[in-house]
């Protein structure tokens, strides 16, 4: 049984639940139990996963800086459960996992994110498998370390802290944590000691994302990803505003797409102020990278594995990216990528790759080999799949 949020397929953690769980059901029963936002369709998600039984309750998380989530964080002061934690919370997922872990309907169950485990009973003869796709507590110390404003960055240094306590805590109380990377593993290990942390590797779908004889714009830079999550939408504002005018001294036609969902009125506003293309949802997020020159990951906050640069890596795009953004991946710096870490390192080495078509294809080229090499989704669910067979031999 695995118990978190599996849809839609539009962030990188998602995709890479969402094809484990594909892999796992074509040689076990699997049961989803997760959610769905508003105008989501739960039936997709059961028509991508045909050989599962695919449980989804409806749930708006208050989103981070509406009235409702304010009200979340002055309620999650009063409990031990942090404010991300407390808003993924929902009665209906609790109750209906409850009630199969009771009635032993499962001879595992995975928790998928941090966020799931409020949603399990306190105990349950079950073995519980911690998914951990992020460190999470790492992401709100970055968010406090780079936030300016000493009003919001005091809820953010105690929120961190709580997150560490809580998430210490369900490491040490999981049968198995499964980190991405072994960054992360010996991140969350030093977190509890007493826990046993593995740590798996990631994959992308190659078949998918590859070159594609798409004619490349000579100045073209892209960013993709979720842009309703607040390290990517940082990342974005940071470039835009800090980055990319040193770029267009040096290449004056410098142009950048950000394509993702949900972009804020406030990443609009500085796109439009910079004339930059901001898509919004996109079925199918391959035509703007394609047509880039150079995939860009300006990343100051985030944790996890970034699926994003395998899938540029794996169609062959040339990468810059901060140590943040590159983090967990096994990727050498000035042959897979290059790596910069400040504005004007960030667009020096840009401006490189602009500039020199060779390296940018060296680079593309290095990138992909790595990727066909190391990283389908066969083997990264293998991986998994061993893992939890340790924990319970029914699987």
């Amino acid at each position: 049984m695995k118990l978190g949020g599996l849809w839609p397929l539009d962030a990188g953690g998602r995709l890479r639940s969402y094809h484990v769980v594909r892999e796992l059901s074509e040689r076990h029963a699997v049961t989803v139990l997760t959610t769905h936002g508003p105008g989501e369709e739960a039936a997709a998600l059961a028509e991508a996963l045909p050989r599962c039984e695919t449980v989804s309750f409806p749930h708006a998380a208050p989103k981070h800086g509406s009235a409702a989530f304010a009200a979340a964080l002055l309620r999650s002061w009063l409990s031990p459960l942090p404010v991300d934690l407390r808003r993924w919370r929902v009665a209906a997922l609790q109750a209906e996992a409850r009630r199969r872990l009771a009635a032993g309907a499962a001879d595992l169950c995975v928790a998928d994110f941090l966020t799931a485990v409020p949603n399990l009973p306190v105990r349950s003869s079950t073995p519980v498998v911690l998914f951990e796709h992020n460190v999470e507590h790492v992401i709100w110390r970055r968010l406090a370390e780079v936030e300016r404003r000493p009003w919001r960055r005091l809820p953010l240094e105690l929120e961190w802290r709580r997150m560490r306590r809580f998430e210490g805590r369900a490491c040490a109380g999981a049968a198995l944590t499964v980190a991405v990377s072994e960054a992360d593993r010996r991140a969350l290990a030093g977190l509890a000691p007493q826990a046993r942390v593995e740590a798996m590797p990631t994959g992308v779908d190659t078949g998918y994302f590859h070159p594609n004889g798409t004619r490349v714009l000579p100045g073209g830079l892209v960013f993709s990803g979720s842009m309703d999550w607040y390290p990517n939408e940082d990342a974005m504002l940071h470039f835009v505003t800090e980055v990319l005018g040193r770029i267009r001294e040096e290449v004056p036609d410098a142009s950048l797409t950000v394509a993702g969902r949900n972009p804020s009125v406030r990443l609009r506003s500085a796109a439009e102020a910079a004339g930059v293309r901001v898509t919004g949802t996109v079925a199918d997020v391959r035509p703007f990278v394609a047509e880039a020159a150079v995939f860009v990951v300006p990343l100051r906050v985030g944790g996890g594995t970034r699926l994003k640069i395998l899938e540029a890596l794996a169609m062959g795009k040339a990468v810059v990216s901060t140590t943040v953004g590159a983090e967990g991946l096994p990727l050498e710096p000035g042959v897979h990528y290059l790596r910069a870490d400040d504005p004007e390192t960030f667009a020096r080495a840009v401006v490189s790759l602009l500039l020199d078509p060779v390296q940018r294809e060296a680079l593309g080229e290095a990138g992909r080999r790595l990727v066909l090499g190391r990283h389908s989704w066969a083997r990264a669910a293998r991986a998994f799949e061993e893992l939890i067979a340790e924990v319970s031999p029914c699987v």
